[in-house]
């Protein structure tokens, strides 16, 4: 998957939206109502590095891996940043995609899930 498909893949989740920040934080968001998901870095030095929350069962061994470390300043809440998503194969990509969703729309209350149509 290019960045390309994967800004596809997070806008074809059920209610999902995204939201473009500029400066000084230059991120372009994925979220669901105000809970973030996903996060693309827009500007330079760090240009298309993809953050998502993982489980923290999960997060060691995937900062572990060549080209995925711990998102700055979100690490600590599981969150890990790959630096580039066309070196990740595209279905180990989406389960991770998958799993930030189901933890944001967990977070949501039955009310919000229903505002977005989701149950």
């Amino acid at each position: 998957m290019n960045v390309d498909d994967v800004k596809t893949y997070c806008r074809s989740l059920a209610g999902a939206n995204e939201v473009e920040f500029g400066h000084p934080s230059n991120i372009l968001v994925f979220q669901l109502l105000d809970k973030k998901f996903a996060y693309f870095k827009t500007s330079q030095p760090e240009q298309w590095r993809f953050s998502l929350r993982v489980h923290p069962e999960r997060f060691l061994e995937l900062t572990d891996q060549p080209g995925i470390k711990p998102a700055r300043y979100m690490g600590r809440f599981h969150w890990v940043t790959i630096v580039d998503v066309a070196a990740m194969p595209a279905e180990a990509l989406r389960e991770l995609i998958n799993v930030s969703y189901q933890k944001a729309l967990a977070s949501l209350k039955q009310k919000q899930r229903k505002e977005l149509n989701i149950s």
